[in-house]
């Protein structure tokens, strides 16, 4: 086996000290700075995020009033779900670590289109302050999905916040362009479509979606300003309006941006996995064409989400077994990644033991999704807590975890420090118990009837609700120390050198942190190039 031509590097400096005034960081082209900042961005909204959530589990301490009267809790119940979905969950991993590692992974200098790249952190930023400031100043009651036809008539501040929405939609697709045309034009001589990283995949995927789904959610948050500033009728049945139609068209995006924010996480899973267990995955093959297919399925099972919206039996039924489809991609993922750990030399570290944590919540709460998708079940759960517990096991979870086990097996590539290992294992077994306590609870209230959105609820269901707001304490410490812990890494931990993990994938094959133009000299694939089974060096 040949081992891979190193780059080098010596003389260039790293793209974090080759200029160091604000306007080079806000004016610049580097896909690297661009990554951090949509990355910093995103964690501040998260955040905020968090923060309302925070309230809102303290509010269900009680039955009753405890701390918000009914009015505002609609209000930040709705601006917890449109922060997390729309500034967070959607961005994070794809214009955060993909921007900063998918040139890298290709051994390319940049992004296709850099001035774009930069053009649509900044829509980001707009798209994010028009949301955040109309519901801050005005105030949305709708929840994150701003359903027609309330959404329609409601008295408060919908039209600015959609508006922003839709300018958040527009930085989505300006990310996915650039990043298919990046994979179809930037690869290296010698590299073919399956001699790619596996994270590669997961964001060649998501990108799909983003262009092809985007547009239609566009489309559709349109329309509900048309809606609420002018009285069309559009979605209201008082007006000669359905507003069946506007599930359909707002599911048809908002269930593949599902696996916008999943994909990416598989893709840092399936780095982690091979890196950490030092083999090459079961089968390749298999995780690639999986993510493609689940963003193919992704885009048939829109239905789900309208079992009791009055569709026939026929068409609840064909999409109840589409969806279940899904459920086959995915275990094709979970069995590759079992397979390559079996028998393999598993260094436990903070990555792998999110990875662990990943495989817990997604298999966990991917079992419930595939009970949701059988419609007798679903009409039970439909609108109660049980799918409130179902999201987050899968979506924030999933996410969350794929972001935190990719920033720690990256932070050396980023920042070319180490971070502390017992910290980060301690946030984690934080994050996990965190998970479980909030979680598991609201699985048993939906399954015994307790509407999600609800303000008050019946004193029955109080012992579940307090365990549920003490285990969001724990999840939020877990969190912020593992945050925290990373941000205290980038700029006190030890020195990691160029390549800690031993790690075959070319972005490891430039200096840690990389210089301005990656690579001083294009590379070529050479064989072995990615053959994870090697002996890692520093071992």
């Amino acid at each position: 086996m040949t081992p891979p031509a190193q780059d080098s590097t010596a003389g260039a400096k790293s793209y974090l000290v080759a200029e160091t005034t604000w306007s080079s960081w806000l004016m610049t082209s580097d896909h690297k700075r661009i990554g951090i900042m949509f990355l910093a961005a995103t964690f501040l909204a998260m955040l905020l995020g968090g923060v309302v959530a925070l309230i809102l589990r303290i509010e269900h301490l009680t039955p009753h009033h405890t701390v918000v009267d009914a009015m505002t809790y609609n209000r930040l119940f709705t601006l917890h779900g449109v922060i997390m979905v729309w500034l967070f969950m959607i961005p994070a991993i794809p214009a955060g670590l993909g921007n900063f590692l998918l040139p890298l992974m290709l051994g390319a200098r940049d992004v296709a289109f850099p001035r774009l790249n930069l053009l649509s952190f900044y829509v980001y930023l707009l798209g994010a302050g028009i949301t955040l400031s109309a519901m801050l100043m005005g105030g949305t009651d709708t929840g994150w999905t701003f359903y027609t036809p309330y959404s329609a008539t409601s008295p408060t501040a919908v039209a600015p916040v959609v508006a922003g929405v839709f300018v958040l939609g527009i930085s989505s697709i300006m990310s996915g362009i650039n990043f298919i045309v990046t994979t179809h034009a930037l690869r290296p001589r010698g590299m073919g479509w399956f001699d790619m990283p596996l994270f590669v995949w997961g964001i060649y995927a998501t990108s799909i979606i983003q262009v092809v789904a985007t547009p239609v959610l566009g489309l559709s948050l349109a329309l509900v300003v048309l809606d609420h500033s002018f009285s069309w009728g559009i979605f209201d049945p008082a007006r000669g309006g359905d507003p069946v139609l506007f599930e359909h068209l707002f599911w048809f995006y908002s269930h593949p941006a599902v696996y916008i924010m999943i994909l990416p996480a598989m893709g840092v899973i399936s780095e982690v996995v091979c890196t950490f267990s030092r083999k090459n995955p079961l089968s390749y093959k298999a995780i690639a064409y999986s993510s493609l297919g689940i963003a193919l399925v992704g885009f048939l099972t829109w239905g789900h989400h309208l079992f009791v919206a009055g569709q026939s039996a026929y068409a609840s039924g064909a999409f109840g077994i589409i969806s279940e489809l899904v459920a086959v991609f995915s275990a094709i993922k979970v069995v590759t990644w079992l397979g390559t750990m079996y028998r393999g030399s598993i260094a436990f570290t903070t990555p792998m033991a999110y990875v662990f944590i990943f495989l817990f919540l997604f298999v966990f709460g991917g079992m419930t999704g595939v009970a949701q998708a059988a419609m007798s079940l679903d009409v039970h759960w439909h609108d109660t807590y049980f799918i409130v517990a179902h999201f987050h096991f899968i979506m924030v979870g999933g996410t969350l975890t794929g972001l935190i086990a990719g920033l720690h097996y990256w932070l050396p590539k980023i920042t070319g420090r180490l971070p502390n290992e017992r910290v980060g294992l301690i946030a984690a077994a934080l994050v996990l118990m965190g998970f479980v306590i909030t979680f598991v609870p609201q699985f048993l209230l939906g399954n015994a009837g307790m509407p999600r959105r609800y303000y008050d609820y019946p004193v029955r269901f109080q012992a579940l609700n307090v365990i549920s707001t003490v285990g969001s304490w724990l999840l939020s410490s877990g969190i912020l120390l593992a945050f925290g812990s990373l941000l205290h890494a980038a700029f006190r931990g030890p020195r990691a050198g160029s390549n800690p993990w031993g790690s075959r994938s070319f972005e490891w094959r430039t200096a840690s942190p990389p210089i301005t133009a990656n690579f001083e000299r294009p590379l070529d694939l050479v064989p072995g190039a990615y053959d994870y089974s090697v002996v890692n060096p520093h071992d």
